[in-house]
């Protein structure tokens, strides 16, 4: 960010924000917004407790076992898109419309397919995931340079050979843009599964601390996901600059 000419880091349009929230909270211009500093100090406490360490748990295993299969299926689907003309003409509708759909509808589907459980949130976390993954796989793989593939086969690569040790790694930066998207679809897509099906783990919280008007502890425990969002997604990001290479291979 650049005021005057003069480059201002980043973190200053946090504080910026940090503090009007602040402004508004001492001035109580809305009862859902307490103050900044109210939120912070029950943080702490939030995190002490043994009723958030069980959520979070129990959040973080549906999340983890959810973002590998939208990992391993939105790759998979991207390449076959990719690499198949038949397979992009049947699916490629499919996977556009899902990527765009208003996907909050389809979790009280979803409970009727498969309960009020676990498997209700793994699947709304593979579903918020999996076609952002597909599409940016898709983009990496249309955009491979022909005489890679020419390359490989020249120097008796079999296919198997060819799709993992010369298509996959160029195709790689994409497929890391897509899995950071997707992870930060995905922490939305858990929170919203715990809170319109089950209301367990955090969407219970979040249900407890609303209905009991304890925004402070609300707005503390929105803050840790927000953290927890922004943390893989520069952990992908910093993994895409790595492989960045990789892109200019092509």
């Amino acid at each position: 960010m650049n005021i005057y000419g003069y480059r201002i880091p980043a973190v200053f349009s946090l504080l910026i924000w940090a503090a009007l929230w602040e402004i508004v909270g001492q001035l109580e211009l809305a009862f859902i917004f307490p103050p900044l500093s109210d939120v912070l100090a029950s943080l702490s406490g939030l995190l002490a407790r043994k009723s958030f360490h069980t959520a979070a748990l129990q959040s973080l295993e549906s999340f983890s076992i959810g973002m590998v299969i939208a990992i391993i299926g939105g790759v998979a689907i991207g390449f076959l898109m990719g690499r198949n003309k038949m397979a992009d003409d049947v699916l490629g509708m499919w996977v556009n419309i899902m990527a765009s759909a208003p996907l909050s509808s389809l979790v009280p589907v979803l409970m009727l397919l498969f309960g009020l459980g676990q498997m209700t949130i793994i699947v709304t976390v593979v579903l918020f995931a999996i076609w952002i993954i597909a599409l940016d796989t898709y983009a990496g793989v249309r955009h491979i340079s022909p005489s890679l593939s020419e390359m490989g086969q020249s120097f008796g690569a079999s296919r198997w050979q060819l799709l993992t040790k010369v298509l996959f790694w160029a195709a790689l930066p994409e497929i890391l843009a897509g899995i950071r998207m997707g992870l930060i679809r995905a922490v939305k897509g858990i929170v919203i599964g715990q809170l319109l099906v089950s209301v367990v783990a955090l969407g219970r919280l979040f249900r407890t601390f609303s209905d009991n008007f304890q925004f402070e502890e609300f707005w503390a425990l929105t803050l840790i996901l927000f953290v927890f969002a922004l943390s893989f997604s520069a952990f992908v990001g910093w993994l895409e600059h790595k492989v960045e290479y990789y892109a200019g291979t092509r």
